[in-house]
């Protein structure tokens, strides 16, 4: 057990915590696999250009993932009060979230199961 009142081990933590502005998607309906070829295409870019890359990628997860990115850049702007001419991806990763599973009926009376896999989503920026 920590030492100290419940107040100071507060104080401890929280001056620990990251400053770097950021966006988290919980529980979004795509692999992280599906997720993660799109967030390798914007990893250290400026924002300008990862908007302008999530903008005309055809795949699902750009639509998503640009909307994070959209509410990142907001949170830089209006918590932080960074410039968003001066931002870039700093992190972006997905993490495994749950799965869904679900029956498909097959031939002879079996039974298929189908995965319907969740990932957490998290974009992290920074000023140069």
């Amino acid at each position: 057990m920590a030492k100290g009142h419940r107040s100071q081990i507060k104080r401890e933590r929280n001056a620990n915590k990251d400053t770097r502005p950021s966006a988290k998607l919980s529980y979004a309906r795509m692999s992280v696999q599906k997720a993660c070829f799109v967030l390798d295409a914007i990893r250290g870019k400026d924002v300008k250009t990862a908007l302008g890359i999530l903008a005309y990628n055809p795949r699902y997860a750009s639509g998503v993932i640009k909307k994070l990115l959209e509410s990142a850049i907001a949170n830089a702007e209006n918590n932080n009060g960074m410039n968003p001419e001066n931002l870039y991806i700093e992190e972006c990763y997905a993490n495994k979230g749950p799965t869904m599973k679900r029956v498909r009926p097959r031939a002879q009376g079996r039974a298929y199961r189908i995965e319907k896999r969740m990932s957490h989503i998290t974009i992290v920026l920074n000023e140069r």
